[in-house]
C-alpha cells in the first residue's frame, strides 16, 4: 500500500512539474546593425525563459560564420574557433561553463548577412541517460542589404528561415522549415521560449528581473508542430529574443548511449516606434 501511495505521489509530481527545455544560446545584443565592427557573443547552454540553470558546455566542435551580400555568388566562410574563450555564466540558481567570442572588426565589416553557426560538443543529460547536441544558428545583418539568411547551411538538424530573423516587428509572425540533412522533416516538433532575463554582457550573467511572468507552466516552453512539409509559423507577441528549437531531429549513438541532434534558431523582435 505504501508503495502504491509513493508511486502515485511521484506520478503526480512529474505530471505537475514543468518540463524545462534546453536551449543552446548564441547571443549578441543587436542583430540588425547599421555598420559593422567589433562584436561580442555569448554561448550558453541554458533555460532561456527561467534563466535559472546553466549546463556546462562541452568543448565547441565548430564555430563559424557565413557571409554574403546580395543574392549573387557563394557565401564566404570564416572559422571563428580562434576567438573563443571559456567563461563562467551565472544564472538565477547556479553557474556553469560557457564561452564567449570577441570578434575583431574585420570579421563583421561589410554589408550583408552573417549566419553564425555553432556546433557544440554533445552534452550528456544524466536524467534521460542520453546525449544532446544542438546545432545553433543566429543571423546578423549589416546595412540592410540582405544575403544568405534563407539559405540552408547543410547541418544534420537545421531550422531554415522563411522570414528574416533580424527584421521582425512585435505582433508579426515568423516562419521557417525544419530540415535534416537537406530534407524537410514532416510534422516536426518545435519548442519556443522567450529570453526572459536580459544577459549582462559585462558580468556574464542573467539579470534577476524577468520581463514577463507566465500564467501557467505551459507558457514557459510553448510547443507546436510543423506541417507535412516541415513548415511552421509562430506569433511574435513581445520584443526581444525568441529561441526556436526542433528537438530529436536525428537519433543516433554516442559513447554507447543514445544521442539526439537538435536544431536551434534565434529570432529578434523589435517594437514599432
Amino acid at each position: 500500500m505504501k508503495k502504491g501511495f509513493l508511486l502515485a505521489g511521484l506520478l503526480t509530481l512529474f505530471a505537475c512539474s514543468p518540463v524545462f527545455a534546453h536551449f543552446q544560446m548564441l547571443y549578441t545584443p543587436q542583430s540588425a546593425l547599421e555598420r559593422g565592427g567589433e562584436m561580442n557573443l555569448k554561448l550558453v547552454f541554458t533555460h532561456p525563459f527561467d534563466g535559472d540553470h546553466v549546463m556546462d558546455m562541452e568543448p565547441v566542435q565548430e564555430f563559424y560564420v557565413l557571409q554574403q551580400r546580395g543574392d549573387e555568388g557563394e557565401a564566404s566562410k570564416t572559422d571563428l574557433m580562434e576567438y573563443l574563450t571559456e567563461i563562467t555564466w551565472t544564472a538565477q540558481e547556479d553557474s556553469g561553463k560557457a564561452y564567449e567570442a570577441n570578434l575583431p572588426a574585420r570579421v563583421v565589416r561589410s554589408m550583408g548577412d552573417y549566419v553564425f553557426v555553432l556546433v557544440p560538443g554533445p552534452y550528456y543529460e544524466k536524467a534521460d541517460e542520453e546525449y544532446i547536441q544542438q546545432f545553433t544558428k543566429m543571423i546578423v545583418n549589416v546595412g540592410g542589404i540582405p544575403g544568405n539568411w534563407h539559405e540552408p547551411v547543410g547541418l544534420p538538424a537545421e531550422i531554415v528561415p522563411l522570414d528574416k530573423p533580424y527584421a521582425n516587428w512585435t505582433g508579426g509572425i515568423f516562419r521557417g522549415v525544419v530540415m535534416s540533412n537537406g530534407e524537410p522533416v514532416p510534422h516536426a516538433e518545435l519548442e519556443i521560449e522567450y529570453l526572459n532575463h536580459m544577459p549582462d554582457m559585462e558580468k556574464n550573467a542573467f539579470e534577476g528581473d524577468a520581463k514577463i511572468e507566465a500564467p501557467h507552466p505551459a507558457f514557459e516552453t510553448m510547443g507546436i508542430r510543423a506541417n507535412d512539409r516541415g513548415e511552421f509559423a509562430i506569433g511574435l507577441p513581445k520584443a526581444g529574443w525568441w529561441g526556436i528549437a526542433a528537438p530529436d531531429v536525428v537519433e543516433l549513438e554516442h559513447n554507447g548511449k543514445e544521442m539526439v541532434q537538435e536544431a536551434v534558431l534565434w529570432v529578434q523582435v523589435t517594437d514599432i516606434p
